[in-house]
């Protein structure tokens, strides 16, 4: 069993040739998720390769103005397609995710595929021995940071394109929750100077992401933050809980609830942010912290989840109630960290 990944500069000399490429992400793909990955497609093709995106799973239709989103391949939705994508592949990069349990149905896929496993991600205990080659750093931003610096680092970066400049920027913009969350480093603003001259038009990307949605989602938004949160101010936490019938009554999709962990984040006092969906089959968590509380931690002692330090996931088959008062739970035996406001 191979423990250790491959550094990614020992991987530039074989890319020197024209490859059948296959870049993923993680499920449900996210800014960061696609953004990296739609970069990376751009570079590679430039580079004549034979490059082809396949999501694990459908993606938030705001992200479908990114350059390439159109060629994408939905693997639950044309699952003989990409898997044959897959077979055929010389090399498969996966891009912001850390297992390949996080690629749902396209796990085994991936696990028995043939082709040789390139790892790009930001999350925490990557599971190392999946990949031939990779760079796993939680000190980055965004995995669109990390794929920015590949791009630096193979000597090649005259292939930075526009489309690989709005595709990045996305990335890291959405994923430094618009560069004011800890991980916005002088080398993410560095980045975005890079862009910049090279003629990137940030405004155009701010709008297509975040002034693209339904009247019903600005109604469920307020709905949720009326009658679905509780705050409990003497464990500075706040508490979402989105039951299935809000979905259905706001005709909620995917992506319609992105960034809603974040609202209660500008509370005062607020340490500790969580949010439970109600997806039918599973209870889908989100956390988000303040300071030195690890939500990275928390996730995956209490819901089998996971992520960074300031932000995490999991998820639950128990019921709605049951899995919320597990949270309640789980707030109270961390009641020494969380009451101790801190900066």
């Amino acid at each position: 069993m191979r423990r250790f990944m491959k550094p990614l500069i020992e991987l530039y000399p074989l890319l020197n040739n024209p490859q059948k490429l296959v870049v993923t992400m993680h499920q449900k793909p996210d800014a960061d998720a696609m953004g990296s990955a739609l970069g990376l497609y751009h570079f590679l093709l430039q580079l004549g390769h034979e490059v082809v995106v396949i999501s694990p799973t459908n993606w938030a239709g705001f992200l479908n103005w990114m350059p390439g989103a159109d060629k994408m391949i939905d693997f639950e939705k044309d699952t003989e397609k990409a898997t044959a994508q897959v077979e055929l592949a010389q090399f498969i990069f996966c891009l912001d995710f850390n297992t390949l349990s996080r690629t749902k149905r396209m796990e085994e896929c991936l696990n028995t595929a043939k082709g040789i496993r390139v790892l790009i991600d930001h999350h925490q205990e990557p599971q190392t021995e999946k990949f031939a080659y990779g760079k796993s750093d939680t000190g980055k931003s965004s995995t669109a940071e990390m794929v920015f610096d590949f791009m630096i680092e193979s000597g090649k970066e005259e292939y930075i394109s526009q489309e690989v400049s709005q595709c990045l920027y996305a990335g890291v913009m959405t994923d430094t929750g618009s560069f004011r969350f800890p991980s916005t480093t002088a080398s993410v603003h560095r980045m975005v100077a890079y862009l910049k001259e090279k003629g990137l038009d940030h405004s155009r990307i701010h709008e297509a992401l975040f002034d693209n949605f339904s009247e019903s989602r600005l109604r469920f938004i307020g709905h949720v933050l009326l009658n679905r949160m509780e705050v409990f101010f003497e464990y500075n936490t706040a508490l979402i809980t989105v039951p299935q019938s809000d979905l259905l009554k706001y005709e909620i999709k995917t992506g319609d609830t992105e960034g809603l962990v974040n609202y209660p984040l500008s509370i005062e006092g607020i340490r500790l942010v969580a949010i439970v969906i109600d997806r039918g089959e599973e209870r889908k968590w989100s956390f988000r912290s303040k300071g030195n509380f690890d939500v990275n931690v928390f996730a995956r002692k209490y819901f089998n989840g996971g992520g960074h330090k300031n932000a995490a996931g999991g998820g639950s088959k128990d019921n709605l109630e049951s899995t919320v008062q597990h949270f309640k739970v789980a707030m109270r035996e961390n009641k020494e960290q969380l009451s101790t406001y801190q900066f």
